[in-house]
């Protein structure tokens, strides 16, 4: 019996170690949805709510069926009167059968709240995982692209501490002037200033990052995923969605969105609460049969049986105006329902046009921003050279620097809003299901 129990809980050990998700210390996008899908909190409780409603929907499912109630009893009772004393013994069993014939429409009206609250829980659990995908891959990118910042800033202080070294190098030979080693020096520690806060910038993004899926910061993973491009393909401009195509994505995100078929379902909702309130109104009708077993000794039980049947009606005629509170409060809710749908296809309709205007307008950004960034570099190579050849001055060597590192940082700002306005887009129509 041991060996079997030891057997037992090798095996479950063994289930739980499985059931737990192996995470590694690479985390690729991938890996940082399906762990957030699996430990994020939001999600945790958008199941449980889906299991309740679950439950709840079985429940109504049941009340169609009858009810059965077996009791059994032993009492003692005593009688004391002027005369005499008597001391009687009881037992006693039954089984008890009831069924609702009619109760007002209330049973087929619970019945389809709970599948439309099924439906909505359903739903938005749908829209958290999709929200917290569209919340994910914001924030990995928005951890890459600082990485990438930091990239560009430990590039720009290697350059200058460069840059620096000839121009000490020509202050001793008597090339150049103290000035300018002074100004290289102030502008090297400035850039070691930058480097520093992008490095915070990109540590703390990382922090977000693993807090939103859910696993512990003081642990060090490797944000990195070779599958993210670091530039865009220009081919992917001519597939981009303009706003004459708005109404064709309104209605893609109307027919998939998850929130706005909640807010469709709730209405329903509200609808079978407006018949199940007048409903009250109408009389209930029920059903019972019974059995039962009476005798003061339990070996006469048997001998002594009782069996009934019949039905039942009730019918409330006045309970103080309570039903039409009832009736004309569900008629608000499903006037409210109405309204929340309406806002719902509004706000839908705002989310599907700024995305396409986002995504637009990141395009044209990065296009930009090529442009700016060759400029830039073209500006930096002849402000160094004429410096070199002595036809320029350090100001200009520094200020073409820091136009070409601004706009290293801006095109890099621009990748990666073109690619999180992609997703966003995926995002507003609610098409994706995770």
């Amino acid at each position: 019996m041991k060996k079997v129990m030891i057997f037992a809980l090798f095996l479950a050990s063994y289930c739980s170690a499985q059931d737990q998700m192996e995470i590694p210390k690479t985390i690729m996008l991938k890996d940082a949805i399906s762990i957030a899908l699996q430990y994020n909190l939001n999600v945790v409780q958008a199941v449980n709510n889906v299991d309740a409603a679950r439950s709840t929907k079985l429940s109504r499912y049941g009340s169609y069926l009858p009810s059965l109630t077996a009791s059994a009893g032993w009492g003692r009772r005593q009688n004391e009167t002027q005369y005499d004393t008597t001391l009687t013994t009881g037992y006693n069993a039954g089984l008890d059968l009831r069924y609702t014939i009619f109760d007002g429409l209330s049973r087929e009206m619970n019945l389809g709240k709970s599948i439309s609250n099924k439906e909505i829980a359903d739903q938005n659990y749908l829209r958290t995982k999709q929200s917290i995908v569209y919340e994910v891959q914001a924030r990995y990118l928005t951890v890459l692209r600082n990485e990438q910042l930091v990239r560009v800033n430990e590039e720009n202080l290697k350059r200058e501490q460069k840059q620096l070294e000839r121009i000490q190098e020509s202050n001793r030979v008597g090339a150049l002037a103290i000035g300018d080693v002074y100004r290289q020096q102030s502008a090297v520690a400035t850039d070691e200033f930058n480097l520093i806060t992008a490095q915070n910038t990109y540590d703390k993004s990382v922090a977000d990052l693993l807090a939103l899926i859910g696993l512990d910061v003081q642990d060090d993973y490797h944000i990195a995923d070779s599958s993210i491009p670091t530039e865009v393909d220009p081919v992917e401009f001519s597939q981009l969605p303009t706003l004459e195509s708005f109404a064709q994505y309104r209605q893609k995100a109307l027919d998939a969105r998850p929130d706005y078929q909640v807010a469709s379902e709730n209405l329903k909702s509200t609808s079978y609460s407006v018949v199940s309130a007048w409903g009250q109104y109408l009389p209930s009708v029920s059903a019972y049969a019974g059995y039962g077993l009476s005798a003061p000794e339990m070996s006469q039980l048997s001998d002594n049986k009782t069996y009934s049947w019949g039905l039942n009606l009730n019918w409330t005629l006045f309970n103080g105006f309570s039903t039409n509170e009832m009736v004309q409060t569900a008629k608000v809710q499903k006037r409210n329902a109405e309204i929340n749908l309406q806002q719902t296809e509004r706000i839908v309709s705002v989310d599907v046009k700024k995305a396409i205007l986002d995504l637009g307008a990141s395009k044209r950004q990065y296009e930009a921003s090529v442009k700016a960034l060759t400029s830039a570099l073209q500006d930096h190579k002849v402000a160094e050279e004429r410096y070199n050849l002595g036809a320029g001055t350090i100001i200009d060597l520094q200020t073409a620097n820091a136009n070409y590192v601004n706009a290293q940082a801006n095109k890099v700002y621009a990748t990666y809003n073109f690619i999180t306005a992609k997703r966003n887009l995926d995002f507003v129509v609610g098409e994706q299901v995770y």
